[in-house]
Protein backbone atom coordinates (compact mmCIF):
# COMPACT_ATOMS: atom_id res chain seq x y z
CA UNK A 1 0.00 0.00 0.00
CA UNK A 2 2.95 2.07 1.34
CA UNK A 3 4.90 1.42 -1.83
CA UNK A 4 1.77 2.55 -4.56
CA UNK A 5 1.70 5.91 -3.00
CA UNK A 6 4.98 6.60 -3.45
CA UNK A 7 5.02 5.82 -7.55
CA UNK A 8 1.89 8.25 -7.42
CA UNK A 9 3.46 11.10 -5.98
CA UNK A 10 6.83 10.82 -7.78
CA UNK A 11 4.46 10.59 -11.34
CA UNK A 12 3.09 13.45 -10.14
CA UNK A 13 6.34 15.24 -8.96
CA UNK A 14 7.52 14.60 -12.85
CA UNK A 15 4.12 15.53 -14.75
CA UNK A 16 4.32 19.04 -13.21
CA UNK A 17 5.58 22.20 -14.97
CA UNK A 18 8.90 23.63 -13.94
CA UNK A 19 8.65 27.18 -13.08
CA UNK A 20 10.24 29.51 -15.49
CA UNK A 21 13.16 31.10 -15.01
CA UNK A 22 12.98 35.15 -14.20
CA UNK A 23 15.01 36.18 -17.19
CA UNK A 24 11.91 34.44 -19.45
CA UNK A 25 9.53 35.90 -17.45
CA UNK A 26 11.20 39.68 -17.58
CA UNK A 27 11.62 38.51 -21.49
CA UNK A 28 8.18 38.21 -22.48
CA UNK A 29 6.11 40.02 -24.88
CA UNK A 30 3.77 41.45 -21.94
CA UNK A 31 6.44 42.40 -19.97
CA UNK A 32 8.15 44.33 -22.86
CA UNK A 33 4.96 45.97 -23.83
CA UNK A 34 4.39 47.34 -20.38
CA UNK A 35 7.75 48.33 -20.68
CA UNK A 36 7.26 50.15 -23.54
CA UNK A 37 4.37 51.80 -22.61
CA UNK A 38 6.10 53.30 -19.17
CA UNK A 39 9.27 54.61 -21.58
CA UNK A 40 6.51 56.28 -24.21
CA UNK A 41 5.65 59.13 -22.47
CA UNK A 42 8.97 60.47 -21.07
CA UNK A 43 10.11 60.15 -24.71
CA UNK A 44 7.07 62.15 -25.96
CA UNK A 45 7.90 64.78 -23.33
CA UNK A 46 11.09 65.30 -24.98
CA UNK A 47 10.18 65.03 -28.24
CA UNK A 48 7.57 68.33 -27.40
CA UNK A 49 10.46 70.09 -25.86
CA UNK A 50 12.66 69.97 -28.65
CA UNK A 51 9.38 71.02 -30.51
CA UNK A 52 8.66 73.91 -28.65
CA UNK A 53 11.96 75.34 -29.56
CA UNK A 54 11.73 77.50 -32.24
CA UNK A 55 14.79 79.53 -32.00
CA UNK A 56 16.53 77.28 -34.71
CA UNK A 57 14.02 77.84 -37.03
CA UNK A 58 14.14 80.31 -40.18
CA UNK A 59 11.40 82.20 -41.17
CA UNK A 60 10.91 82.14 -45.03
CA UNK A 61 8.53 84.25 -46.50
CA UNK A 62 6.14 83.84 -49.51
CA UNK A 63 7.22 84.52 -52.58
CA UNK A 64 4.92 86.89 -54.56
CA UNK A 65 7.13 87.87 -57.81
CA UNK A 66 4.41 88.77 -60.21
CA UNK A 67 2.50 90.70 -57.54
CA UNK A 68 5.71 92.48 -57.53
CA UNK A 69 5.66 93.31 -61.22
CA UNK A 70 2.71 94.71 -61.57
CA UNK A 71 2.60 96.78 -58.89
CA UNK A 72 5.76 98.57 -59.83
CA UNK A 73 4.45 98.47 -63.32
CA UNK A 74 1.14 100.16 -61.81
CA UNK A 75 3.55 102.56 -59.60
CA UNK A 76 5.86 104.03 -62.72
CA UNK A 77 2.52 105.04 -64.54
CA UNK A 78 1.18 106.39 -61.45
CA UNK A 79 3.69 108.71 -60.91
CA UNK A 80 4.13 109.15 -64.80
CA UNK A 81 0.47 110.89 -64.90
CA UNK A 82 1.58 112.41 -61.34
CA UNK A 83 4.21 114.27 -62.72
CA UNK A 84 2.95 115.11 -65.75
CA UNK A 85 -0.27 116.77 -63.59
CA UNK A 86 2.35 119.11 -61.77
CA UNK A 87 4.56 120.17 -64.31
CA UNK A 88 2.53 120.62 -67.49
CA UNK A 89 1.89 124.02 -66.69
CA UNK A 90 -1.69 124.49 -69.30
CA UNK A 91 -3.28 122.68 -66.45
CA UNK A 92 -3.45 126.34 -64.69
CA UNK A 93 -3.45 124.86 -61.18
CA UNK A 94 -2.68 128.15 -60.00
CA UNK A 95 -6.34 129.03 -61.92
CA UNK A 96 -8.11 126.19 -60.62
CA UNK A 97 -7.40 127.48 -57.04
CA UNK A 98 -8.58 130.80 -57.51
CA UNK A 99 -11.69 129.83 -58.92
CA UNK A 100 -12.29 126.18 -56.94
CA UNK A 101 -14.35 128.20 -54.34
CA UNK A 102 -15.53 131.53 -55.75
CA UNK A 103 -18.92 132.41 -54.26
CA UNK A 104 -20.72 131.80 -57.97
CA UNK A 105 -19.11 128.02 -58.13
CA UNK A 106 -19.74 127.56 -54.58
CA UNK A 107 -23.72 129.16 -55.27
CA UNK A 108 -24.14 126.89 -58.00
CA UNK A 109 -22.39 123.75 -55.96
CA UNK A 110 -25.56 124.46 -54.04
CA UNK A 111 -27.97 124.25 -56.68
CA UNK A 112 -26.64 120.91 -58.18
CA UNK A 113 -27.08 119.26 -54.39
CA UNK A 114 -30.41 120.92 -53.89
CA UNK A 115 -31.12 119.25 -57.72
CA UNK A 116 -29.84 115.57 -56.52
CA UNK A 117 -30.98 115.85 -52.82
CA UNK A 118 -34.72 116.83 -53.95
CA UNK A 119 -35.17 114.83 -57.31
CA UNK A 120 -33.53 111.72 -55.39
CA UNK A 121 -35.72 111.57 -53.13
CA UNK A 122 -38.66 112.57 -54.62
CA UNK A 123 -37.87 110.03 -57.40
CA UNK A 124 -37.18 106.76 -54.90
CA UNK A 125 -40.58 107.84 -53.12
CA UNK A 126 -42.47 107.52 -56.71
CA UNK A 127 -40.09 104.69 -57.94
CA UNK A 128 -41.35 102.62 -54.37
CA UNK A 129 -44.89 102.71 -55.09
CA UNK A 130 -44.66 102.41 -58.87
CA UNK A 131 -42.93 98.80 -57.78
CA UNK A 132 -45.77 97.86 -55.72
CA UNK A 133 -47.63 99.12 -58.53
CA UNK A 134 -45.86 96.38 -60.54
CA UNK A 135 -45.98 93.91 -58.00
CA UNK A 136 -49.73 94.64 -57.56
CA UNK A 137 -52.27 91.58 -58.99
CA UNK A 138 -53.98 94.54 -59.83
CA UNK A 139 -54.26 94.76 -64.16
CA UNK A 140 -54.71 98.36 -64.17
CA UNK A 141 -51.71 99.08 -61.40
CA UNK A 142 -49.02 96.79 -63.60
CA UNK A 143 -50.11 98.43 -66.58
CA UNK A 144 -50.01 101.64 -65.35
CA UNK A 145 -46.25 100.97 -64.00
CA UNK A 146 -45.13 99.15 -66.84
CA UNK A 147 -46.21 102.07 -69.16
CA UNK A 148 -44.65 104.70 -67.24
CA UNK A 149 -41.15 103.15 -66.92
CA UNK A 150 -41.34 101.94 -70.42
CA UNK A 151 -42.06 105.65 -71.59
CA UNK A 152 -39.90 107.47 -68.75
CA UNK A 153 -36.64 104.73 -69.74
CA UNK A 154 -37.11 105.21 -73.67
CA UNK A 155 -36.71 108.94 -74.06
CA UNK A 156 -33.72 110.61 -73.19
CA UNK A 157 -33.23 112.73 -70.23
CA UNK A 158 -32.44 115.83 -72.39
CA UNK A 159 -35.49 115.39 -74.42
CA UNK A 160 -37.85 115.22 -71.01
CA UNK A 161 -36.43 118.53 -69.70
CA UNK A 162 -37.04 120.24 -73.49
CA UNK A 163 -40.67 118.65 -72.94
CA UNK A 164 -41.44 120.06 -69.46
CA UNK A 165 -40.15 123.11 -70.03
CA UNK A 166 -42.55 123.94 -72.95
CA UNK A 167 -45.09 122.54 -71.31
CA UNK A 168 -47.10 125.63 -71.62
CA UNK A 169 -47.38 125.65 -75.69
CA UNK A 170 -49.68 122.35 -75.15
CA UNK A 171 -51.55 123.62 -71.71
CA UNK A 172 -51.94 127.35 -70.95
CA UNK A 173 -53.11 127.30 -67.61
CA UNK A 174 -53.05 124.09 -64.83
CA UNK A 175 -55.99 123.57 -63.17
CA UNK A 176 -57.65 121.33 -60.08
CA UNK A 177 -61.32 120.27 -59.78
CA UNK A 178 -63.76 118.38 -60.51
CA UNK A 179 -63.58 116.53 -63.73
CA UNK A 180 -66.10 116.70 -66.61
CA UNK A 181 -67.41 119.88 -64.65
CA UNK A 182 -66.75 123.70 -64.37
CA UNK A 183 -66.14 123.31 -60.71
CA UNK A 184 -62.13 124.51 -60.16
CA UNK A 185 -59.96 124.90 -57.09
CA UNK A 186 -56.90 125.95 -58.22
CA UNK A 187 -56.16 126.99 -61.40
CA UNK A 188 -52.48 128.99 -62.33
CA UNK A 189 -50.77 129.89 -65.84
CA UNK A 190 -48.86 127.00 -67.21
CA UNK A 191 -45.38 128.98 -67.88
CA UNK A 192 -45.68 130.70 -64.30
CA UNK A 193 -45.96 127.33 -62.42
CA UNK A 194 -43.43 125.48 -64.47
CA UNK A 195 -40.05 127.44 -63.71
CA UNK A 196 -36.54 126.31 -64.96
CA UNK A 197 -36.05 124.98 -61.70
CA UNK A 198 -39.46 123.16 -61.38
CA UNK A 199 -38.67 121.74 -65.02
CA UNK A 200 -35.58 120.69 -64.09
CA UNK A 201 -36.98 119.29 -60.81
CA UNK A 202 -39.67 117.36 -62.63
CA UNK A 203 -37.99 115.73 -65.24
CA UNK A 204 -35.13 114.34 -63.33
CA UNK A 205 -37.77 112.92 -60.25
CA UNK A 206 -39.88 111.30 -63.08
CA UNK A 207 -36.71 109.79 -64.87
CA UNK A 208 -35.51 109.05 -61.77
CA UNK A 209 -38.53 107.25 -60.80
CA UNK A 210 -38.78 105.11 -63.71
CA UNK A 211 -34.98 103.67 -63.54
CA UNK A 212 -35.81 103.51 -59.37
CA UNK A 213 -38.76 101.48 -59.63
CA UNK A 214 -36.72 98.55 -61.29
CA UNK A 215 -34.87 98.62 -58.83
CA UNK A 216 -36.70 98.69 -56.29
CA UNK A 217 -39.15 95.84 -57.59
CA UNK A 218 -35.74 93.65 -58.03
CA UNK A 219 -34.85 93.70 -54.83
CA UNK A 220 -37.76 92.82 -53.77
CA UNK A 221 -38.34 89.62 -55.57
CA UNK A 222 -34.64 88.75 -54.79
CA UNK A 223 -36.00 87.74 -51.19
CA UNK A 224 -36.93 83.84 -51.20
CA UNK A 225 -40.86 83.58 -51.30
CA UNK A 226 -40.33 81.06 -48.03
CA UNK A 227 -39.64 84.42 -46.20
CA UNK A 228 -43.07 85.56 -46.80
CA UNK A 229 -44.65 82.30 -46.17
CA UNK A 230 -42.70 81.62 -42.92
CA UNK A 231 -44.15 84.94 -41.77
CA UNK A 232 -47.26 84.17 -43.23
CA UNK A 233 -47.37 80.67 -41.08
CA UNK A 234 -46.57 82.59 -38.33
CA UNK A 235 -49.34 85.19 -38.23
CA UNK A 236 -47.51 88.20 -38.87
CA UNK A 237 -49.45 90.98 -40.22
CA UNK A 238 -48.70 92.08 -43.88
CA UNK A 239 -47.58 95.46 -43.21
CA UNK A 240 -45.21 93.90 -41.11
CA UNK A 241 -43.95 91.44 -42.88
CA UNK A 242 -43.35 94.13 -46.00
CA UNK A 243 -41.20 96.13 -43.34
CA UNK A 244 -39.34 93.92 -40.73
CA UNK A 245 -39.04 90.81 -43.66
CA UNK A 246 -39.14 91.55 -46.96
CA UNK A 247 -37.35 95.14 -47.53
CA UNK A 248 -34.48 94.87 -44.99
CA UNK A 249 -33.29 91.90 -46.63
CA UNK A 250 -34.12 93.52 -49.97
CA UNK A 251 -31.92 96.37 -49.32
CA UNK A 252 -28.92 94.85 -49.72
CA UNK A 253 -29.91 94.10 -53.53
CA UNK A 254 -31.60 97.58 -53.65
CA UNK A 255 -28.51 99.84 -52.24
CA UNK A 256 -25.34 99.03 -54.72
CA UNK A 257 -27.72 100.10 -57.93
CA UNK A 258 -29.36 102.62 -56.08
CA UNK A 259 -26.62 104.52 -54.99
CA UNK A 260 -25.07 103.92 -58.61
CA UNK A 261 -28.08 106.10 -59.77
CA UNK A 262 -27.48 108.78 -57.14
CA UNK A 263 -24.41 109.11 -58.48
CA UNK A 264 -25.49 109.41 -61.66
CA UNK A 265 -28.27 111.78 -60.57
CA UNK A 266 -25.49 114.05 -59.50
CA UNK A 267 -23.65 113.84 -62.84
CA UNK A 268 -27.30 113.83 -64.33
CA UNK A 269 -27.96 117.53 -62.83
CA UNK A 270 -25.21 119.39 -65.49
CA UNK A 271 -28.00 118.41 -68.28
CA UNK A 272 -29.65 121.25 -66.62
CA UNK A 273 -27.71 123.85 -68.42
CA UNK A 274 -30.05 123.46 -71.49
CA UNK A 275 -32.43 124.81 -69.36
CA UNK A 276 -30.06 127.34 -68.31
CA UNK A 277 -30.62 127.17 -64.48
CA UNK A 278 -27.50 128.65 -62.55
CA UNK A 279 -25.99 125.21 -61.18
CA UNK A 280 -22.42 124.25 -60.99
CA UNK A 281 -22.01 122.94 -64.79
CA UNK A 282 -24.18 126.16 -65.87
CA UNK A 283 -21.85 128.35 -64.01
CA UNK A 284 -18.56 127.00 -64.67
CA UNK A 285 -19.75 127.57 -68.69
CA UNK A 286 -21.05 131.71 -67.75
CA UNK A 287 -17.38 131.72 -66.14
CA UNK A 288 -15.07 130.51 -69.14
CA UNK A 289 -17.15 132.16 -71.60
CA UNK A 290 -16.21 135.26 -70.29
CA UNK A 291 -12.69 134.92 -69.43
CA UNK A 292 -11.61 132.02 -71.94
CA UNK A 293 -9.95 129.82 -69.25
CA UNK A 294 -11.99 126.66 -70.65
CA UNK A 295 -9.71 123.86 -69.35
CA UNK A 296 -9.31 125.07 -65.41
CA UNK A 297 -13.08 125.89 -65.10
CA UNK A 298 -13.83 122.74 -66.21
CA UNK A 299 -11.09 121.18 -64.03
CA UNK A 300 -13.16 123.04 -61.24
CA UNK A 301 -16.33 121.42 -62.11
CA UNK A 302 -14.30 117.71 -62.56
CA UNK A 303 -13.04 118.12 -59.22
CA UNK A 304 -16.24 119.08 -57.41
CA UNK A 305 -18.31 116.33 -58.90
CA UNK A 306 -15.47 114.07 -57.70
CA UNK A 307 -15.66 115.57 -54.00
CA UNK A 308 -19.46 114.69 -53.97
CA UNK A 309 -19.18 111.01 -55.78
CA UNK A 310 -16.54 110.55 -53.31
CA UNK A 311 -18.72 111.37 -50.38
CA UNK A 312 -21.59 109.60 -51.29
CA UNK A 313 -19.24 106.46 -52.10
CA UNK A 314 -18.07 106.47 -48.54
CA UNK A 315 -21.97 106.84 -47.18
CA UNK A 316 -22.81 103.60 -49.18
CA UNK A 317 -20.03 101.79 -47.92
CA UNK A 318 -20.90 102.16 -44.42
CA UNK A 319 -24.97 101.91 -45.18
CA UNK A 320 -24.10 98.49 -47.42
CA UNK A 321 -22.29 97.46 -44.15
CA UNK A 322 -25.16 97.94 -42.13
CA UNK A 323 -27.12 95.56 -43.76
CA UNK A 324 -25.15 93.05 -44.27
CA UNK A 325 -25.81 91.79 -40.49
CA UNK A 326 -27.09 88.19 -40.58
CA UNK A 327 -25.98 87.80 -44.17
CA UNK A 328 -22.25 87.07 -43.18
CA UNK A 329 -20.35 85.74 -41.13
CA UNK A 330 -18.54 88.68 -40.57
CA UNK A 331 -18.82 92.30 -41.29
CA UNK A 332 -16.71 93.22 -43.82
CA UNK A 333 -13.62 95.66 -42.25
CA UNK A 334 -13.75 99.56 -42.51
CA UNK A 335 -10.86 100.95 -43.83
CA UNK A 336 -9.28 102.25 -40.48
CA UNK A 337 -9.82 98.35 -39.22
CA UNK A 338 -8.03 97.32 -43.10
CA UNK A 339 -5.02 99.60 -42.33
CA UNK A 340 -4.64 98.51 -38.78
CA UNK A 341 -4.46 94.89 -40.27
CA UNK A 342 -2.43 95.49 -42.65
CA UNK A 343 -0.06 97.14 -40.81
CA UNK A 344 -0.26 94.18 -38.00
CA UNK A 345 0.81 91.72 -40.13
CA UNK A 346 3.40 93.33 -41.93
CA UNK A 347 5.30 94.11 -38.66
CA UNK A 348 8.46 92.80 -37.87
CA UNK A 349 8.39 89.51 -35.74
CA UNK A 350 11.52 89.34 -33.14
CA UNK A 351 11.62 85.69 -31.98
CA UNK A 352 13.14 86.23 -29.00
CA UNK A 353 14.04 83.93 -26.24
CA UNK A 354 11.64 86.06 -24.24
CA UNK A 355 8.64 85.30 -26.58
CA UNK A 356 9.49 81.71 -26.71
CA UNK A 357 8.91 81.49 -22.94
CA UNK A 358 5.39 83.29 -22.64
CA UNK A 359 4.57 80.86 -25.55
CA UNK A 360 5.55 78.18 -23.65
CA UNK A 361 4.04 79.31 -20.48
CA UNK A 362 0.37 80.05 -21.77
CA UNK A 363 0.61 76.47 -23.72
Amino acid sequence: MSSAATTVAQSAQQSAPEPAPASAVAKSPTAATAQGAAARPAAEDAAARRAADYSGYKLVPARHPWRWVGTVVVALGVVAVAWSLATNPRWEWGMVAQWFTAQSVVNGLVETLKLTAISGALGFVLGFILALMRLSASPLLLSVSWTFSWIFRSTPLLVQMLLWYNLGYLYEKISLGIPFTDIRFFEVQTTTLISQFAAAVLGLTLNQAAYSAEIIRGGILSVDQGQLEAAAALGIPAWRRSTRIVLPQAMRAILPTAFNEIIGLVKGTSIVYVLAYSELFYTVQVIYNRTQQVLPLLLVATLWYVAITSVLSVFQYYIERHYSKGAVRNLPLTPLQKARKFFATHAPVNFDRANLDRAKDAR
